[in-house]
């Protein structure tokens, strides 16, 4: 046309960019689009006297971008990009320090959202289940009921789910690409090999219940016995629900079958069953015990190998911007207790949690979820964390 003869070539690109520039701009704006920028600071001093590495400092900064993008009044794009970036000083006994640090992703994902439905990829946190403490269901995080924060590493992931109009809801997903050990795994996953399951909850009176499956290929290859199995195929279902009956009642199972023999590692089955309760004392003290059953078999679903595991916790609201908490757990097979207390202040900006615990040395590894997050210190200790959001 005459407009475009005037217009010289470089000026003819800059045009059309802006033009769409602005288009995207102005549907973005008619699309009531949400942009924000928050994150978590955290700082933590433990004093642990038992241990070699007595002294623990350390500081966190989780920043968080996220963009809501409101594609009509049913449909919206969200996308959430977080880091976690910390350095830690380790003091030892004899004056020696050992510091350590790093930059890693925490959340890098996207979701679409329609009427009664979600989609998710990326690097994300998947969780369910109806246990509180002892979680059979952990299989894609490791969450520590110590830390206050509840922070966990998550997982690169596909994530679909439906939710029909009677509350009943079916999840399917897929992962690949994760390296590390989740949950109760006593084996990690082979990264390359993708991971594929589903999960089906559905009401019923007073609760819901589930059906959760997996199926992965497991890398056995760091045992030494087992060096050359890298890929053994491995099932897994769950079943849990739960109840508000007065009281609440859940119970929880994992039963991970795999298909090649790693000894009493072959087979895992983890029982969990659980109550809470609100008692009318101030301003209610909430209980909550668990009890938790967790098997090795090498031949067929059974307990070969087995421990035992209760769990207690009390957490007590003290005012408006007081709470105390308390946790302890006991190995009935190793008859070794854990005790727990926590005490949080909300200040106007700061959130502070002093925290005292004794941590037995033996059967760490069938009561606590441990992470990257939380450093697991044995024998008697003491903990302050000071959290600030922005």
């Amino acid at each position: 046309s005459f407009t475009e003869c005037l217009i010289k070539p470089k000026q003819k690109v800059r045009t059309r960019l802006y033009i769409v520039t602005l288009l995207f701009f102005s549907l973005a704006a008619e699309a009531q689009n949400t942009f924000n920028f928050d994150g978590q600071v955290s700082g933590v001093v433990n004093y642990s006297p038992q241990n070699e590495a007595y002294g623990f400092l350390n500081a966190r900064y989780i920043p968080e971008l996220n963009y809501d993008w409101k594609l009509d009044t049913v449909h919206s794009l969200y996308f959430e990009a977080s880091a976690n970036m910390y350095a830690s000083m380790f003091a030892y006994k004899g004056d020696s320090l050992r510091t350590d640090g790093a930059i890693q992703p925490y959340r890098i994902y996207a979701r679409f959202t329609g009427k009664r439905y979600e989609a998710r990829i990326g690097l994300q946190k998947i969780d369910f289940g109806s246990a509180m403490i002892l979680r059979p269901l952990q299989w894609f995080n490791e969450i520590d009921p110590r830390d206050p924060l509840q922070l966990t590493n998550g997982v690169y992931a596909a994530l679909g789910r439906y939710y029909f109009l009677n509350n009943a809801n079916i999840w399917v997903w897929g992962l690949i690409g994760n390296v590390n050990t989740r949950g109760f795994d006593v084996i990690k996953p082979n990264s390359s090999i993708p991971e594929f399951g589903g999960r089906f909850q559905y009401p019923v009176p007073k609760g819901e219940v589930a059906i959760s499956y997996h199926h992965r290929y497991a890398d056995a290859s760091e045992i030494p016995q087992y060096a050359t199995q890298n890929s053994i195929p491995e099932n897994r279902i769950g079943l849990d629900g739960k109840w508000d009956v007065g009281v609440g009642l859940w119970f929880e199972t994992s039963y991970i079958k795999k298909q090649q023999n790693v000894g009493e590692l072959t087979n895992q089955t983890l029982i969990t069953v659980g109550t809470d309760y609100t008692l009318g004392i101030g301003s209610g003290l909430m209980v909550v015990f668990e009890h938790m059953l967790l098997g090795f078999d090498e031949n067929h679903l059974g307990f070969a190998t087995h421990v035992n595991t209760s769990a207690l916790s009390f957490s007590y609201p003290i005012g408006f911007f007081d709470n105390l908490s308390i946790f302890s757990t006991y190995s009935w097979e190793f008859e070794t207790a854990s005790f727990f207390v926590n005490y949080q202040h909300d200040f106007k900006k700061i959130t502070t949690y002093l925290m005292a615990y004794y941590t037995p040395k033996t059967s760490l590894g069938f009561v606590y979820n441990e992470n990257d997050f939380v450093n697991t210190f044995t024998g008697p200790g003491l903990r302050l964390m000071l959290v600030y959001n922005h």
